[in-house]
Order: C-alpha cells, then structure tokens, then sequence
C-alpha cells in the first residue's frame, strides 16, 4: 500500500509500505479519510518521536471495512466506520472507571502502531473490543466524520471544564482545536472570548461566533479581558496551546472560583510556577485535558451526523496522499485551519 512513512525528525516520506492484514479479533479498515492534527506535526518535528521507526503517523480516522479477523462480529466489510484511536485494556483502575483515555497500558494509532496516514490501517483487537470502531450512517460524509477524534477531545473538555450558559470563557489559542472549544462552549450558551496573535486566526474565530477576539500581540490581555468582564476575570480559562510561559501568564485570568484548562500539551521538562495560597483562597480548579472516551468519541458522530453541532466550516485544506509533505508544511507554518487527506 501507499503511505506516508516517517523515517526520523522532519523525515516524511510517501513511499511504499506492507498493506495489514487483520489477526484475531482485528480489522483492516480501507481509509477514505484521515485528519491532520497538530500532535503529528510536534510528533514529527521530535516531539514524542516514537522508538521504533519507520512507522505511520495519524490517528484521526475514517474508511470502510475491508477485512475482519477472526472472532469479529456485529461488522461486515464494505461498512462505513469511524475509528476511535485509542487501544484499551478495559480492566484497569480508569477503564473501569469510564476514564478510558487515562487507561495504564494505553497505546494507539501513531502512538505504538501505525496510524493513518496510510492506504489502510490495522485496527487492534483492544480497539475493537472496547467498541472504538462506530458504524456510521450513509448520510454522514468521511470528511465531516473524520472531525470525530478532535471534536470528542473538546467534549470531554467541556465536561472537565463544567462550562455552564452565562459562563464566560476565554480561550488562548484560535488555532484549530481553540475553535472546538469555541463551538462546544458556544453550544452550552456560554459567551466565548478568544485571545490569540494572528489577526487572521480572530477572525475565522468571530466568523464562527467568538462573542470578543483580543490580539494579544497588540493589547494587554488581562486588561481587556477586565474590561470585558467588569474586573472580574472569566469563569473558566482554557490555554489551548503548549507553551508553559503562556501557560503561567494565563493563571492570573481566571476570576475567583473559575476552572483553568491546560489543554495544549506542553513539552517535557518545562514547569510553571503557581501560587499555592492563590490557588487555596480563590478555590481556583487547575486541570488538565487528554483525549477522550469511547462514549464521548460515539457521542460526538451522532452529534455531527444529526446536525446538531456544525463541523465543516474546520475544514479548509484538502489534501491526497501525494500531496502530504505539503500538508505538513502548511500546518507548521500555520497556514490553515484543518487538513484533511482524502483517499478514493
């Protein structure tokens, strides 16, 4: 099969690679689409590298089932599925708890096997049995499908933040998962303020009804955001990048009793510092957000394919498989929104 092979940092190939067959208890999925998340350009600019290379990256999935290993049922080949990427064991502390995404032995598509950006992908038996792989209806596109993985990611967000309407929100960061966050918390009737230093990034922000955008690069944040708020800070704050200096800045915005939200994954080694009697007296809520569960991943494609939460407007690039190495380069370099790559 074709593929889009990493070979080491910044080494992305596409190039020829063994087509997967399914073993028990898996199955092979012919993709038709794929998303690029910003997780596979930092896991390919030496963030996270994995060990063992070559190997596939990608883990935001949709296609066909084109091969079922044995002991699989309830699926038939040639049917539309989206792919929850993350293998479980389903009998650890979390797992057991419905905290899949915390599950100790996790591993998954671009992390520990190989991912999607590829003609095929093998789902493991992990995947399978915790009820990953979600039957999607005819009316559904893969396109708008394959928004599932992010979309779930800012779901569990939302119910880790406890965003209610009226809250107001400030998101730092309008890059593409700062504008989930946007449309889950506009979803809930919270007003949303987005604070971010590309002017072109506010503005799909407002366009998708951010209810204040701030350049950060031209105004003071926290005093606009003061301003916006009657001096009192926002009920929660969600820092949707990983740059720990920013992250540390952020804290101060939050109005007593709030929520923060370190969502963008920082790098290893860089910490922050916080003031514990702060954190004690205002009854601040610190928290972090990774991925999602199976039932947000399930939840989330019956709440695009109903309508009920619009995702096409994310998608601004279009890609094929060819074209990859320019579907990397434009996502370091900031240039779109989300990228999809698209298979026949």
């Amino acid at each position: 099969m074709k593929a889009a092979v990493v070979h080491g940092k910044g080494d992305i190939r596409v190039e020829e690679y063994p087509t997967p067959s399914a073993g028990p208890g898996e199955m092979v999925v012919k993709i038709k689409a794929s998303g690029i998340c910003a997780t596979d350009i930092k896991t390919l600019l030496g963030q996270g590298l994995p060990k063992h290379l070559p190997t596939i990256l990608g883990h935001e999935v949709v296609g066909e089932i084109h091969e079922l290993g044995a002991g699989v049922t309830g699926f038939a080949t040639g049917e539309r599925v989206a792919v929850y990427p993350i293998a479980v064991c389903g009998e650890c502390h979390f797992c057991k708890k419905g905290r899949h995404n915390l599950c100790e032995s996790e591993f998954g598509l671009g992390h520990g096997i190989e991912g999607g950006f590829a003609e095929y992908v093998r789902l493991p038996k992990e995947i399978v049995k915790i009820g990953g792989v979600v039957k999607m209806p005819e009316s559904l596109s893969f396109e708008k499908a394959v928004m599932a993985e992010p979309m779930s990611c800012g779901l569990a967000a939302l119910r880790a933040n406890r965003v209610e309407k009226g809250d107001t929100v400030l998101i730092v960061g309008a890059g593409p998962m700062g504008l989930i966050h946007l449309k889950w918390c506009k979803s809930v009737g919270a007003r949303v303020i987005m604070a971010d230093l590309l002017d072109r990034r506010l503005e799909v922000a407002k366009q998708m009804g951010a209810d204040l955008c701030i350049n950060s690069s031209t105004a003071n944040l926290k005093d606009e955001l003061k301003k916006a708020t009657g001096g009192n800070g926002a009920e929660v704050v969600i820092t949707s990048l990983g740059i720990p200096a920013v992250i540390e800045e952020s804290l101060g915005l939050v109005r007593k009793g709030g929520t923060i939200n370190i969502f963008g994954g920082p790098p290893a080694g860089q910490p922050i510092t916080i003031d514990p009697r702060w954190l004690h007296y205002e009854e601040i809520v610190l928290t972090g957000s990774f991925a999602a569960t199976p039932d947000d991943f399930r939840k989330t494609v019956e709440m695009i394919a109903s309508g009920e939460i619009e995702v096409e407007d994310l998608i601004s690039d279009r890609f094929s498989l060819d074209s990859m190495l320019d579907a990397v380069e434009r996502a370091k370099n900031q240039e779109m929104v989300r990228g999809v790559v698209l298979f026949d």
